[in-house]
């Protein structure tokens, strides 16, 4: 790891009470939208009738209604032995009594709430008597701050930093329940803080070396198996994708490839096998076909696929998940120089096949292509890779909206697992009359097509040609959601936002637990 990086504070200190103290500068309580002003949501019965009644009329005086994610702090009553109360809406009152806010609901009210807690050290909160799991994930992703390149000068100080420690306030705080629901949230809110990191990361400081060896770092601290491939092995080896995508670059491409082998499975059971990819660009220029120069700047995002993948198998090893999962992650920096590989230039990817490059901004595909063909060598049961793959992602489902493709019956698990946990990836389909707009005169395929229709859906067809058939797979394409380039909002700041790293372990973990 370079000498120059420093560590990144890891988030707030966030445990178990069973009360809120004088310690406590603010209290952070849930209120509902109630037809005659706001009502104090308290699952843990953390107040007596009386308190949550005081706390809704001095709310209310102070404009308070609790719609979602509406802010409203105020001094806390005698009663309340915080200094302050942080009230944030939940929505619409419950109309039965087990009506409850979605973990979504609840994830982007504790985000809110936490990313106002500017300077304040210490915190309770009673939301997650509601839903521990995904308050807890909340709070410390609201929280997040990436500040490693500010120097003296402009790093935050005690009275601007994020918040420092946070106590849940559950009805049974010493409960073993409790307390793995807590370690398992806050270990998944560090993987999407983990691959917030590296896509955060300027250019400058993450190209393919130092990602390999941020990533080998990683793996090793996780009890992960770590195979490097630097740019002479990869030629040696044929991997012609990520060679020709590097090749314009003063910084060579890698290959790397981490691996949990969990423990047994049901009864003793074989495991299941897992191939993640992860697309690794740590800069896009476009390459000879050069992208505007506005904006440019966000394409060093275009390695967040590398970092979910990277992140999610660290942290399958971490919670020693019953799987064997393979991550196989291709990196290069994609640069116009004499060295660059040309618009119709002519590839043999690994395994083989050739491919016509009419557009060299169309790369991702192309190390991909690589990088899923040898995760293919590895048998896995299933096959999952992920990119900010292309423009037309955005198009067609906007910023927030992961694009799945892939084999049905997985692809439409994977979205469906992806909306539970709040990332709300779409199934989309893979239409068979586009694959003929990718024949070439001159190779077996062509990177592109030579129209500007369905371009997420032509990619998803360009990388089922390296999937083995039989295999179930899918591939998200996250080029939006993956980084926010618009204003902060629920547990997403600007920036790398970790998406789809919640994805890809609500997967694994299905697999785990169904096969």
């Amino acid at each position: 790891m370079s000498a120059d990086h420093k560590s990144r504070q890891p988030g707030p200190e966030i445990k178990l009470a069973g009360k809120i103290g004088k310690r406590h500068e603010v209290a952070v309580v849930g209120v509902w939208k109630g037809d005659n002003g706001p009502i104090v949501a308290d699952s843990a019965g953390t107040f007596d009738e009386a308190t949550r009644e005081l706390l809704a009329g001095q709310l209310h005086t102070a404009g308070a209604t609790g719609k979602a994610e509406e802010l409203t702090r105020i001094p806390a009553p005698s009663s309340v032995r915080a200094t302050s109360v942080l009230a944030v809406g939940l929505g619409a009152a419950p109309s039965g009594k087990d009506d409850s806010p979605t973990a979504e609901q609840l994830r982007r009210a504790a985000g809110v709430a936490a990313r106002s807690l500017i300077g304040v050290s210490s915190a309770a909160t009673t939301l997650g008597a509601l839903d521990l799991g995904a308050a807890a994930e909340g709070f410390f992703l609201g929280a997040y701050a990436f500040t490693e390149f500010k120097s003296e000068k402009s790093r935050p100080g005690p009275d601007a930093a994020p918040l420092a420690a946070l106590d849940m306030v559950v009805g049974k705080p010493k409960s073993a329940k409790a307390q793995r629901t807590l370690d398992r949230s806050l270990a998944i809110a560090r993987a999407v803080a983990t691959a917030r990191d590296f896509v955060n990361t300027p250019p400058s400081h993450l190209y393919p070396a130092e990602f390999a060896e941020r990533a080998r770092q990683l793996g090793a601290d996780a009890g992960l198996s770590v195979e490097i491939l630097d740019d002479a092995a990869l030629a040696a080896g044929g991997y012609g994708g990520i060679v020709g995508v590097g090749q314009g670059s003063s910084r060579p491409p890698c290959l790397v490839r981490l691996t949990h082998r969990g423990p047994g499975g049901k009864k003793g059971g074989a495991n299941k096998t897992v191939a993640l990819v992860g697309k690794g660009i740590t800069f896009d220029t476009g390459g000879i076909s050069i992208k505007p120069a506005a904006n440019m700047e966000n394409m060093t995002s275009d390695m967040a696929g590398a970092a979910a993948v990277i992140a999610t198998v660290a942290l399958a090893a971490q919670l020693d998940l019953p799987l064997t999962v393979i991550a196989t992650v291709p990196m290069a920096e994609n640069m116009p120089s004499a060295t660059a590989q040309r618009p119709g230039d002519v590839i043999t990817h690994y395994g083989g096949t050739t491919v016509e490059v009419l557009n060299t901004d169309a790369e991702g595909r192309l190390i991909l292509a690589d990088a899923l063909v040898r995760a293919s060598e590895d048998a896995p049961d299933y096959i999952i890779d992920t990119a900010t793959l292309t423009g037309a992602q955005m198009v067609a489902l906007g910023n927030r909206t992961p694009g799945v493709m892939g084999t049905d019956e997985f692809r439409d698990r994977v979205a469906s697992l992806s909306q539970q946990v709040g990332e709300n990836a779409w199934a989309m389909p893979l239409p068979a009359e586009l694959r003929k707009d990718l024949d070439s005169k001159i190779a077996d395929l062509a990177n592109v097509t030579n129209h500007r229709w369905g371009g997420m859906l032509s990619a998803g067809l360009f990388l089922k040609e390296f999937v083995p058939d039989g295999t179930a797979w899918a591939h998200i394409d996250v080029a939006g959601p993956a980084y926010n380039t618009s204003g902060p909002w629920g547990y997403t700041g600007k920036g790398g936002t970790g998406v789809p790293v919640r994805t890809l372990f609500a997967v694994l973990e299905d697999i785990a637990e169904n096969g």
